[in-house]
């Protein structure tokens, strides 16, 4: 026999429907990415200045106030305590801090609230103790130890924009049926490659390697596409709909993880997540933009390239140094919080919970409030989910033997290792 909802249950619905509904009306101004943006004029007059003068940026203006109004509206319906309400209380902090972040455009209040919401390289995750800079400057020491390593990787080619286009039309067509978004080829965007819910841009003069097109597929398809549309089908809950600063740590890192899921997470990818990374602490240390891409040309990346991983690093910011933008940062520190949320939750047998991450634009902070939903029947269980979460037999062996890697002190076992192999004669690269 089914019970039929009370009164009681039916108003507290509406009531978190309202709040929803007006955090959503709150969120929309809130377009962090297009309102840092900078125009293409910027990098043009950069490089004709022979690339010895601080680029000349304007913002527009912000206006917080209706963010900030709707935010009010929506607090005066939260209750003071609960797992729900205190997930509610932080989808309006975060938006909150995204609306100040950006009427500080162009000074260092945009830092503040930039660390406040995206975090900074040297802030501690989870732990307490290791922060997303241990993890970039270790992987950098990897990675530039594999220079003289033949990889197996094929010959440099560059896949133009348009077949890239193609290839990733068949795959979202594929996926997404008739809620697939349009793949369309621009002129102009800030990225080699930009996704939403109703259309996946790809910038007509990018080059794209071979895994560049698998990472796409993986990254903005698969994750960043399916969690919006799995949002706009929350119909109680549209909040979920909103990709707001709140959700970025935890979007972003679960699309690298994803990356490393589906083996399409190469080291030249790591290598740009881990640049950013320093670049931004060098910038937090006092680095003009001159300075950072100079270091970023050091490594050996084209000038173009280089200028666009500057201009990610002092969006917004102060181009002066000391004050640059952190959201780069999401990249590794996400993927740090993502991969350990999941080994924690299996090594506590919540497996239940690791289709939920895809719900929604969420945060891993926010998983108690929408199990609790779920079971109410107010969050609705994803409909697009990747392979790897479709069948979590790989990625529940996988996360099942890396939680007890964690307990093995590494520090000994290296040093062995070290040490036998320091005798060993290098080998040459084989080739077919």
């Amino acid at each position: 026999m089914t019970t039929s909802p009370s009164a009681s249950d039916n108003a507290e619905a509406e009531r978190l429907r309202r709040i929803c509904d007006l955090l959503r009306q709150a969120e929309r101004p809130v377009r962090v990415l297009r309102t840092v943006a900078w125009s293409p004029s910027v990098r043009e007059s950069f490089f004709a200045t022979g690339a010895r003068e601080l680029p000349r940026v304007e913002y527009p203006t912000f206006d917080p106030s209706p963010t900030l109004e709707a935010l009010t509206a929506a607090r005066t319906l939260l209750r003071p305590e609960g797992v729900i309400d205190d997930w509610l209380s932080r989808q309006a902090d975060a938006i909150g801090g995204g609306a100040r972040m950006l009427a500080g455009i162009g000074t260092p209040e945009l830092y503040r609230w930039s660390r406040k919401l995206y975090g900074g390289p040297e802030d501690p995750i989870a732990d307490g103790v290791s922060t997303t800079l241990d993890l970039a400057r270790q992987l950098i020491a990897i990675l530039e130890g594999l220079d003289d390593v033949d990889l197996g990787a094929p010959d440099p080619a560059c896949h133009l924009a348009q077949g890239v286009a193609d290839r990733i039309r068949a795959a979202v067509e594929k996926e997404f049926g008739d809620r697939a978004p349009q793949v369309v080829v621009v002129d102009q965007l800030s990225a080699n490659a930009l996704a939403g819910p109703s259309a996946i841009r790809i910038r007509r003069n990018a080059c794209f390697t071979d895994r560049d097109v698998y990472q796409l597929i993986h990254h903005e398809a698969l994750v960043h596409v399916a969690t919006s549309l799995n949002g706009r089908e929350q119909v109680d809950l549209p909040i979920l709909a909103a990709g707001h600063p709140g959700t970025t740590r935890t979007q972003e890192g679960l699309a690298v993880f994803a990356e490393l899921m589906s083996g399409t997470l190469d080291p030249d990818r790591l290598k740009r997540l881990v640049l950013r990374v320093l670049a931004i602490q060098m910038a937090v240390d006092g680095a003009d933009f001159l300075e950072v891409y100079r270091y970023f040309a050091d490594q050996g990346i084209e000038r173009e390239q280089a200028f666009e991983s500057t201009r990610r690093v002092f969006r917004g910011g102060v181009l002066a140094g000391g004050a640059p933008f952190t959201k780069d940062c999401v990249y590794l520190g996400g993927l740090l919080r993502v991969h350990n949320f999941l080994r924690a939750a299996v090594a506590a047998g919540r497996s239940d919970c690791l289709r939920l991450l895809f719900c929604g634009k969420l945060d891993i902070e926010d998983v108690p409030a929408l199990c609790q939903l779920s079971h109410q029947g107010l969050c609705r269980p994803p409909r697009f989910v990747p392979p790897w979460i479709r069948d979590l037999r790989f990625l529940v062996s996988y996360l099942a033997y890396s939680a007890f890697l964690n307990r093995v002190s590494l520090d000994r076992i290296r040093e062995h290792y070290a040490m036998m192999l320091a005798a060993a004669p290098r080998l040459d690269p084989v080739r077919d």
